[in-house]
């Protein structure tokens, strides 16, 4: 004999077909939770994936590098995740899924990198343009219920580019505190209105992993001009969603993947003493009652 044994040895490692059935059955002794109803499904997809693909150690280690840089790009201004996740239209389908909502109810979108929870409330029809660059324009919406009876007291959270298609956390040492932001209370009617500039459009940030990583598919960074509206009222669904300029020229290759046929708009055009260039928006948000349960 040669010392070498027949057939399977105690405590031998799993092969690599069946590390994710191993890790599965690992799961399967532990109570049942949505963490491990989760995490064994995605285990087997990731699993899966690297199988079909050959993923090369030297690849899967370039992986890991390109999410830990994702990572350190993310701060309290900056969230490169919700970035990634935005562009890979991940966030777009997590919305879509989580808040189905009828046809005459406005539709939810993603909040995006840049919202802020902490914006101040400002009081009905002022102005969140504190450094008065950019077209004038002039914003006044309605917050109703499915029937059209309106929802008075909502509060409606808003927050927009400036004119050059940048967020005020992404320029801090450029644009006051709270540029282009505010809270709103609406009134009995469940209106509101506030003066603003017209937003721009813009590309996503170009100079992170994500920006890079879209670069070098050839994928589009461009985002159509569009404001930021969520809606918050007692006996309703918190809406998230986004107000699209109709007439921009980006309007159908949003990054994104934000644009519904029912946020579209017109920024027209109203008349001016002076001759300048002023802006309108008329904008009815429509809320769907609380889900039960």
């Amino acid at each position: 004999m040669d010392g070498q044994q027949e057939g399977p040895r105690q405590g031998k490692a799993p092969a690599a077909a069946d590390v994710e059935t191993d890790f599965t059955a690992r799961l399967a002794r532990l109570p049942a939770s949505r963490l491990t109803g989760t995490l064994g499904p995605l285990v087997a997809v990731l699993s899966g994936l690297i199988r079909d693909l050959r993923l090369s150690p030297a690849e899967f280690r370039a992986t890991l590098d390109y999410l830990t840089e994702v990572g350190h790009y993310s701060d309290a201004r900056r969230q490169e995740w919700v970035l990634l996740a935005d562009a890979l239209g991940l966030s777009a389908l997590v919305e879509d899924l989580a808040t189905p909502r009828p046809a005459s109810a406005t539709p939810n979108t993603v909040a995006g990198p840049f919202y802020r929870p902490d914006a101040p409330e400002r009081a009905n029809g002022t102005t969140i343009s504190l450094d008065g660059k950019g077209v004038p324009l002039q914003v006044s919406g309605r917050v109703t219920a499915l029937d059209g009876s309106p929802v008075a007291a909502a509060m409606v959270e808003v927050w927009q580019a400036s004119g050059q298609g940048r967020y005020e956390n992404q320029e801090p040492d450029h644009q006051p505190e709270n540029n282009l932001r505010g809270r709103f209370r609406a009134d009995g009617q469940g209106r509101f209105a506030f003066a603003s500039v017209m937003p721009g459009g813009y590309a996503l940030p170009s100079d992170g992993p994500v920006g890079r990583l879209m670069a070098a598919l050839g994928l589009c960074l461009e985002r159509p001009a569009h404001i930021h509206f969520r809606v918050s009222a007692p006996g309703h669904e918190r809406l998230t969603t986004q107000i699209f300029d109709r007439a921009h020229p980006a309007i159908g290759r949003d990054a994104v993947f934000g644009v519904k046929s029912e946020l579209l708009a017109d920024f027209r055009a109203v008349p001016s003493p002076g001759g300048q260039e002023r802006r309108a928006l008329d904008v009815t948000l429509v809320l769907c009652p609380q889900r039960q349960g």
